[in-house]
């Protein structure tokens, strides 16, 4: 059973702590005119999403997806103050990976990778980067298909146990670390998929009775070493909804900046079944015959922004757009979701830092590139960003 009265009692003393920390650094965008119209329980974090974990599978060789000291450094050195780590759990549990994972692999942690990951944690934070964790793949869901899952997160009570489990130790691994350095997002882009391997299947909601079950479930393990860690929840329907059966919980969420998918994610091979069929994107205008504009995009923001005027912390987990999407038509969308979310005092980490969607090395065919220490700056992307 919750405790409403200790939830309610550590929802007000985080919320007057985030606050008043918010106050004191004055989380307002770099040198941006724009005032906000609200005020985020929770820091205005602006950063980066780090892909070292991502994959289910250790990458072969050398990968661009491997994070540096100085990535970091650079990062606060342009004025980021945020890493979002998100992370697939088959890479830190030790299973035969030519076979199906099992129930009992998925709790058999590999100590080794765990301690690899808490040092990476440690960097950014050295660095002055807030980190939040995250489970991109939990125990019974992961929003991509590509690995089989033993079990449903939403259906199964040993999935959920699987999934407390590994929170519970990972609030453990970093049970003296204060908020301001730590969050827990709990699993990347929830929704309803009755087959996990089916990549274009279709998704729906997630029942709020279950969510809030789940979440409930996490939070309270990640809080068994420390009622004070910060938890936050990803939106319900991938991302994109608020989750109002948690409201009371003491949970942040997390909202996603991929609206809409024609400008974010032209011909995605992960979003199009036949990228060359994706419609040429537009910003404003019309797209496969549907008009878009910012109105759409502060239309799609105001139940976030309610939430947040209700006293619930808001960040935006991940945004950006995939190098295949022309630039300027990038750059004016996107221009217009950073200024809702400023305006509004929800931060952001784009995905990702060096790679498709960054700032160094996106491969875009379209950029005039900046040399920077033998990688390729996107400079104009890197002014819009530190702009907001």
């Amino acid at each position: 059973m919750e405790n409403k009265d200790f939830n309610r009692r550590i929802f007000i003393k985080t919320t007057g702590v985030a606050a008043i920390a918010t106050a004191l650094s004055g989380n307002l965008a770099f040198g941006s005119s724009l005032v906000p119209s609200v005020q985020n329980s929770i820091p205005r974090w602006r950063g980066f999403n780090l892909l070292d974990y991502f994959g289910a599978f250790p990458p072969k060789g050398e990968t661009q997806s491997k994070t540096t000291k100085e990535d970091l450094k650079w990062m606060a050195d342009w004025g980021f103050d945020f890493v979002r780590l998100p992370m697939a759990y088959p890479r830190y549990i030790i299973f035969d990976s030519q076979k199906y994972v099992t129930p009992s692999d998925v709790l058999n942690i590999n100590e080794k990778v765990v301690d690899e990951i808490q040092e990476l944690v440690f960097q950014a934070q050295q660095a002055g980067l807030h980190v939040s964790i995250n489970l991109h793949r939990a125990p019974g869901y992961c929003v991509n298909a590509g690995f089989n899952e033993p079990y449903n997160l939403w259906k199964d009570q040993e999935a959920l146990d699987a999934f407390c489990f590994h929170w519970e130790m990972w609030g453990n691994r970093f049970m003296n670390v204060s908020s301001k350095k730590i969050s827990f997002d709990l699993v990347n882009e929830p929704s309803w998929r009755e087959n996990m391997n089916d990549q274009f299947g279709s998704r729906t909601t997630i029942p709020g009775a279950v969510y809030r079950k789940v979440a409930l479930a996490a939070s309270q393990a990640i809080r068994k070493s420390n009622p004070d860690h910060l938890v936050i929840a990803d939106g319900n329907d991938v991302g994109a909804s608020i989750i109002p059966e948690i409201t009371d919980l003491n949970i942040a969420q997390s909202c996603r900046g991929y609206f809409p998918h024609y400008v974010s994610h032209y011909r995605a091979p992960w979003v199009f079944k036949n990228p060359d069929d994706a419609p040429m994107p537009v910003w404003p205008g019309v797209i496969d015959g549907k008009s878009f504009s910012r109105k759409n995009l502060e239309e799609l923001y105001q139940p976030w922004i309610d939430l947040v005027k209700q006293g619930v912390g808001v960040h935006c987990g991940e945004c950006g757009c995939w190098r295949e999407t022309p630039h300027d038509v990038f750059l004016a969308w996107f221009g217009d979701v950073l200024d809702v979310l400023t305006e509004n005092q929800i931060g952001y980490a784009l995905w990702n830092f060096r790679g498709d969607f960054g700032v160094l090395d996106s491969g875009r065919k379209d950029v005039q590139y900046e040399d920077w220490y033998g990688h390729k700056l996107d400079r104009k992307m890197l002014d819009l960003l530190r702009k907001h």
